[in-house]
């Protein structure tokens, strides 16, 4: 999960006010979808293949093998003091959500234990045993919770040490797959790094959408001529700005406005089309909300 990810939601928590029994069904319903995919990616694709996840799950994973103590008992033992952690600096909501999501995850990786391995072929395994998995967590996130106490750790630890929160996980899973490694093997180790790599990819991807939003500036002596051509080619609002040149001094006008990123090039020929000199920058957004950022009928 990506640094921006984790301390949006913490933003959230902070901000967090009574949830209707609606949003409580609907939040439980995808925690625990989430879960379960987690669960199925674990034990149909990577714990068969002796392949790892990384944070707490990981540990659980080694430990799983060193024992053969059932796998769930893992995961929800070393997470439990983390339940306490996040009620206590992050909110009863997140606590709660997340408490629910690893007593699922426990169980029902109990449960798919001897559920048949959907293949041996460890490319196969590594790919979409990332997916799954990667899909079940950011499901979690992004309905309000975590399934692996590594991620609240970091977020807390953040404001204590000279870390980021992702660099904090870095060296936690760094840690974790070379200590894999030494007990599975490193080509398992190897393996792991990649599946990793496709959940922490395929999380991002299910939190902010398929449908990613960009921001686009524009500064240009033609900006009511692009802002019109935006609204009416590309059904975008747009937003003009006052601005000031830092080097001359001189009134700037700017314009500013949301699309997704397969109208990026659209908004770029109509920039370069009005004003081949105009100044434009893009840049990728997590999240959008308000406003009038519904898509208007082109004419």
């Amino acid at each position: 999960m990506s640094e921006a990810t984790m301390n949006q939601q913490l933003q959230k928590e902070l901000q967090h006010s009574k949830l209707s029994k609606g949003k409580i069904i609907k939040r439980t319903f995808f925690i625990l979808l989430g879960a379960i995919l987690m669960a199925l990616g674990i034990e149909v694709f990577l714990v068969p293949n002796n392949i790892m996840d990384g944070g707490i799950v990981g540990i659980s994973i080694i430990l799983y093998n060193l024992t053969g103590i059932k796998l769930g008992v893992f995961i929800f033992l070393l997470n439990i003091p983390f339940f306490f952690l996040g009620y206590k600096q992050i909110g009863k909501t997140f606590a709660i959500s997340t408490v629910f999501g690893i007593a699922v995850l426990s169980v029902a990786t109990i449960y798919l234990h001897h559920v048949a391995a959907f293949t041996h072929d460890m490319l196969l395994a590594t790919v979409f045993g990332g997916i799954v998995l990667g899909a079940g967590v950011g499901l979690v996130i992004r309905y309000g919770g975590a399934l692996d106490g590594s991620e609240i750790l970091a977020i807390l630890l953040n404001k204590q040490l000279p870390f980021s929160v992702g660099e904090f996980i870095m060296f936690f899973n760094v840690f974790i797959f070379a200590w894999g490694g030494f007990v599975l093997g490193w080509d398992r180790a190897m393996y792991s790094v990649l599946a990793y790599m496709i959940a922490f990819k395929t999380i991002d991807i299910v939190i902010d959408g398929l449908d990613e939003s960009k921001s686009a500036w524009i500064i240009s002596e033609k900006h009511q001529e692009i802002g019109e051509a935006i609204l009416a080619r590309l059904g975008r609002g747009v937003t003009y700005l006052k601005g000031e040149g830092g080097y001359t001094g001189e009134d700037k006008k700017v314009v500013f406005c949301i699309v997704t990123r397969l109208e990026e090039a659209k908004l770029k020929s109509i920039v370069e089309e009005l004003d081949p000199a105009a100044f434009l920058a893009v840049a990728d957004i997590n999240e959008v909300r308000g406003g009038r950022f519904k898509k208007k009928d082109i004419h």
